[in-house]
């Protein structure tokens, strides 16, 4: 017999989560899916196909490493720096091949940040996403530093005027106080991003074309200044140099994580986003490692420490004539804008998909209506890249941006393993061939480039990300969305 005078018992609650579980809590990947291109007030358009998603791929790729790095790296690796080339597209290769498959599986604007947060969890997806604002961020403002050495090569060329040092390069180098002409690229890039994504890959694409025959000029030309005695002592400071020379040239490799921060923009993401990442990468370290070949087959390696400009003087050089020095500055003009402007796409997107996970405040979610295009997101942006730009030397950002691109990328090649065990049934329209095998040399590979790194290099890293750990457990931690849902849950069963 029931005890009439008991009271009424209630259904059972959920407990509330430990802060372990709530750390470790995963986003689901038809979650993510689903809220694809949802935005405060707007959506992002579907508008980008294959060709437009595999110009962005080689826009953010082509151009940094070999217009711009080239003259910092190669003073580390001598003639070997085709090697190093070498290195970090094989590094890249075995990432990108994770890469492919996940964003085929998970086609979202977040890039590995979303990726992580679907496979390792919260917190691991915000150290990913926190590590990509570094990459992103920073790879805008150093390619930015060598673009305003490019545009005084074509001012000289042209109009035999060049901008004062003071207002060309960063402070403490060479008198600079600003460089004014990294925070105008920026700018630049900024106000065809709030044009929308569809405008912006047109332009991206006529840029990306002017750069592959700006590449192609050059081989042609500088092949006629090669001399094979430059070639005498190939690794003259060793595997050391090498390595240290290819984690320098990584960060060039950034272009195929920005064409996957446009899934929630393209017509047939699942399709389109492998095929042009894997299409992209193969482009550009063919164009890398012939490029370098030539130049410093063309020039002692020693002579490379002088300028970022160092193709258009090597033009000049070998034909003895301003006119193909000044071309090829013109070029790179065009070319190294592509970067900046693919580059600020991908910065903006990995915010926004942050953004709608409450992650960071809600202004980089939204979506101007018309545009389809998060503006306050755009802006905000790009002005901290531009001054900041416009304030540090290239060589300490582009360290800045390989390491944090390495760490991203070790993530991914982990992320694509833990799915492929969580998950055995999606349906990938991609996969990496010799898993788990071909992901574990992406990540050893990623481990020991990050160990060639300098030490100031790793303390800058060690302090931005305990400052996002802080931030994290300032807003994100409370702010998340799947923190609020699971409260909510909590309240309505009580």
């Amino acid at each position: 017999m029931l005890d009439q005078g008991a009271p009424p018992q209630s259904p059972p609650t959920a407990a509330p989560l430990s802060t372990a579980a709530r750390l470790m809590r995963r986003k689901p990947v038809e979650r993510l899916v689903a809220e694809g291109g949802q935005g405060e007030g707007g959506t992002l358009r579907r508008s980008l196909g294959l060709w437009q998603l595999t110009m962005i791929s080689i826009g953010a790729t082509l151009g940094t490493g070999i217009f711009v790095v080239l003259g910092e790296a190669v003073p580390k690796a001598g003639p070997a720096v085709t090697l190093a080339f070498v290195i970090a597209g094989l590094t890249a290769l075995f990432s990108a091949l994770s890469y492919a498959e996940l964003a085929g599986t998970i086609p979202v604007s977040g890039s590995s940040y979303s990726y992580a947060y679907a496979t390792m969890g919260e917190l691991i997806a915000w150290v990913c996403g926190w590590c990509l604002l570094l990459e992103y961020g920073v790879s805008v403002a150093a390619v930015a530093v060598g673009w305003g050495e490019y545009l005084n090569e074509l001012l000289s060329g042209t109009i035999g005027v060049t901008l004062p040092k003071a207002l060309a390069n960063p402070p403490g180098v060479d008198g600079g106080v600003f460089n004014l002409p990294a925070l105008i690229v920026v700018l630049l890039a900024m106000a065809f991003l709030l044009g929308g994504a569809k405008e912006s890959a047109r332009a991206n694409t006529v840029m990306v074309c002017v750069k592959i025959a700006a590449l192609v000029l050059f081989c042609a030309i500088g092949f006629m200044g090669f001399k094979s005695g430059n070639y005498a002592h190939f690794m003259p400071l060793g595997m050391g140099g090498v390595s240290a020379a290819g984690a320098t040239l990584f960060f060039s490799y950034i272009g195929f994580d920005a064409a996957s921060t446009a899934g929630e923009e393209a017509r047939n993401a699942q399709r389109d986003l492998p095929r042009a990442i894997m299409l992209s990468l193969v482009v550009v370290t063919a164009l890398y490692v012939l490029v370098a070949a030539v130049a410093v087959g063309a020039r002692p390696w020693r002579q490379f420490s002088d300028s970022e400009a160092t193709l258009a003087r090597i033009m000049r050089d070998v034909t003895g004539q301003d006119f193909w020095g000044t071309l090829l500055a013109f070029c790179a003009v065009i070319a190294i804008a592509s970067v900046v402007l693919t580059v600020l796409y991908g910065q903006t997107r990995i915010l926004f998909a942050m953004s709608r996970d409450g992650l960071v405040p809600k202004v980089f979610a939204r979506v101007h209506p018309k545009t389809g295009a998060p503006r306050a997101n755009t802006v905000i942006v790009s002005l901290f890249c531009g001054v900041l730009a416009a304030a540090i030397p290239l060589g300490q950002l582009a360290d800045a941006t390989s390491i944090g691109t390495l760490f991203a990328f070790a993530l991914v090649n982990v992320a694509v393993v833990v799915l492929r065990r969580t998950r055995p049934e999606m349906k990938r329209t991609f996969r990496v061939p010799l898993s788990p095998v071909l992901p574990a040399l992406g990540f050893l590979f990623c481990v020991w480039m990050m160990g060639s790194l300098s030490a100031v290099t790793w303390i800058v890293f060690g302090v931005w990300m305990a400052v996002g750990l802080v931030f994290y457990f300032v807003y994100g931690y409370r702010r998340s969305r799947l923190a609020t849902d699971e409260a909510l849950a909590v309240t309505a069963e009580k």
